[in-house]
């Protein structure tokens, strides 16, 4: 007897279920996804290249010498601004010490007429007036008082008026000086994140990519090398080129002046490079430090400073005012002792030595040495400036 049951469709067993051969290979697919997804490295989480690593370590470096710049400033507009407050402060003691002799006076006055029954009420309490030259205006009393008792008026209102403009002189000076010291803190504490940051990221370094790292930056130097002596060759051929030219045209009439002078001018600002190259020079080996101005350590802008006050010459103490202490030269024309600043926000600056080197305070954790200008490239190269 035949049954009367339907078949069962084929592709299905019950409702939303797959057959066991759909569902394995379904299985199988799921498998391999998972295992493709484990194997994949986030991309959250990637580890950085080494040349990563080390353009953010240079870029934390150089924030936190910029950083140290405005520390600098900051710190020297404190100081200026203490030395204001503390004068303003010994000037305000001073008035207000006559201010008192004036009102101690003129209240003797005010006693002896009171004595002689002939006191004024308004000469003894014009002293608590909030002004009291507009309280001698409106009562008039001026037009009582004796000579020797005007004179005293005439001191004692001018006393008040003085220390009431010092008095605000001074609080003024201390907003200041208080806004100097914050903007003091909030460089230095810019600095030590930055070089914390980038302590953090060195040291998350193994071994073997330290001296890759090592390898890089010798590549780098070499590189700098090679286009400090290409200066160096163009720079020599256009002396060369300038002397034949002053040699040919200094024979004749009228230019001997103009040469002596411009050759006076010359060799006055060489002996005075001599002196700060040598200052400068004598200081490699010593370490970069933030915000220090020698003698065992310096940053950039300290060490420039005191190079050229060696040689009788003073320097802004920061990168930002050095720019300006002096005449902006081409490079080409670059000669030693000049200055040479680095980066848009002229953050860093170098002694020139001749031959496209200079001495300089590198950075943090780095010590005074002879470099290349083109230490980091020749786009980072701001400009040239030659004190005087």
């Amino acid at each position: 007897m035949a049954s009367h049951r339907k078949p069962r469709p084929g592709g299905t067993i019950g409702t939303g279920l797959r057959t066991p051969a759909l569902a394995t290979a379904a299985l199988t697919s799921m498998a391999v996804l998972s295992q493709t997804a484990e194997a994949a490295p986030s991309t959250d989480h990637a580890k950085p290249s080494l040349e990563e690593v080390e353009k953010k370590v240079d870029d934390l470096y150089r924030q936190a010498e910029s950083a140290t710049e405005k520390y600098d400033a900051a710190k020297e507009r404190s100081v200026r601004q203490r030395g204001r407050v503390d004068a303003l402060r010994d000037d305000l003691a001073r008035r207000t010490a006559r201010l008192n002799k004036a009102r101690e006076e003129l209240g003797s006055f005010a006693a002896a007429q009171y004595r002689t029954g002939t006191a004024a009420p308004d000469t003894a309490t014009f002293l608590l007036a909030n002004d009291p030259q507009d309280y001698f205006d409106q009562t008039q009393l001026m037009n009582r008082l004796t000579s020797r008792e005007k004179s005293a008026v005439d001191d004692y209102i001018g006393e008040q008026a003085a220390t009431m403009k010092k008095r605000r002189e001074a609080a003024e000076s201390l907003q200041t000086l208080t806004d100097s010291q914050h903007d003091l803190q909030t460089a230095k504490s810019t600095v030590q994140q930055k070089l914390a940051s980038a302590r953090e990221l060195l040291s998350q370094l193994t071994a073997q990519e330290k001296a890759r790292l090592a390898a890089i930056e010798r590549e780098q130097q070499q590189e700098a090398a090679r286009k400090a002596a290409e200066l160096a060759k163009q720079q020599a051929a256009q002396q060369q080129a300038g002397s034949s030219s002053s040699s040919g045209t200094g024979s004749g009439s009228g230019s001997t002046g103009s040469g002596s002078t411009g050759s006076t001018a010359s060799g006055s600002y060489d002996t005075k490079a001599e002196k700060a190259i040598a200052f400068a020079r004598a200081q490699i080996g010593k370490p970069y430090v933030w915000g220090a101005t020698g003698p065992d350590s310096y940053d950039c802008s300290g060490l420039t400073q005191a190079a050229w006050k060696a040689a009788g010459v003073t320097l802004p103490r920061t990168t930002y005012d050095q720019v300006n202490a002096g005449t902006t030269v081409s490079l080409a024309d670059a000669r030693p002792g000049d200055l040479i600043f680095f980066y848009d926000d002229i953050s860093h600056v170098g002694v020139y030595i001749g031959n496209g080197m200079m001495i300089h305070a590198p950075k943090p954790g780095a010590y005074v040495r002879e470099e290349s200008i083109y230490y980091g490239g020749e786009s980072i190269i701001h400009s040239v400036v030659r004190p005087g």
